[in-house]
């Protein structure tokens, strides 16, 4: 079996290299000009929504200081629940803690105690 092939010519191949017309650039119609302005437009739009937009970029920043805050303020609150939970263990525990706090805070003193009262003398002019 035997098979030929002929190449076909294009359209632009028949004529003579004198004759063919080299591409030249058209100037962009009308539409072509509202399609790139429209496609502006909206490249616009998107890009402002990613940055301001509810989820946008602000919005993420402002979302992370927040978190932020919030994890400090766990943080904090972590910590004065461990200081109040050791008050607590010692009060429960230790004696000389309740006692601490009832001579601090209500005055007592122990039988055959002295409590001296040191008051502040205003300064008087010479």
């Amino acid at each position: 079996m035997l098979y030929c092939f002929r190449r076909l010519a294009k359209k632009d191949e028949t004529r003579p290299a004198s004759r063919r017309r080299a591409p030249t650039a058209t100037p962009p119609t009308h539409t072509r000009r509202i399609v790139h302005l429209l496609l502006i437009f909206v490249a616009s739009v998107i890009v402002v929504d990613a940055l301001v937009g509810e989820r946008g970029l602000v919005a993420m920043f402002r979302a992370r200081h927040e978190y932020d805050e919030l994890s400090a303020s766990i943080a904090r609150q972590r910590a004065e629940n461990a200081r109040l939970r050791e008050t607590a263990r010692r009060l429960r525990e230790d004696p000389s803690a309740i006692e601490e706090i009832a001579r601090r805070e209500l005055g007592l003193i122990k039988p055959g105690e002295r409590v001296f009262i040191v008051k502040d003398l205003p300064q008087t002019k010479p």
